[in-house]
């Protein structure tokens, strides 16, 4: 079986609206699984230049997946190659929380095969 290896990373700026509001990072960190394919999440690695907690969503389809919460100037690294597979056509993305009033820069590396 062949696969291709996806990647969604970068560093983007934040400013929080509240831990109980997460909302989109940046439109280049979506990614639609391509129809007959399959994907499966291998890794998350983050990074958070704030002082405060924030949190990472991986959302499927608009319902959350897995969250990685990153403490204040930390950073997270979280295999993921037992994860459940991703079905053709879902649309993954990678959004953020912050605490109201945050703001920093967050650093996003999610790795993911297509087979």
């Amino acid at each position: 079986m062949s696969s291709t290896p996806h990647f969604l990373q970068g560093v983007y700026a934040f400013a929080g609206t509240g831990l109980t509001r997460p909302g989109p990072i940046d439109a280049s960190l979506t990614f639609v699984v391509p129809s007959g394919m399959t994907a499966q999440p291998l890794y998350f690695r983050g990074g958070n230049s704030s002082d405060e907690l924030i949190c990472v969503t991986l959302v499927r389809d608009g319902s959350p997946m897995r969250m990685f919460p990153m403490g204040a100037r930390s950073s997270v690294n979280v295999p993921l190659r037992v994860v459940e597979d991703v079905d053709p056509d879902s649309r993954l993305e990678l959004v953020l929380a912050a605490p109201e009033g945050a703001s920093g820069e967050v650093v996003v590396d999610f790795g993911l095969v297509v087979f």
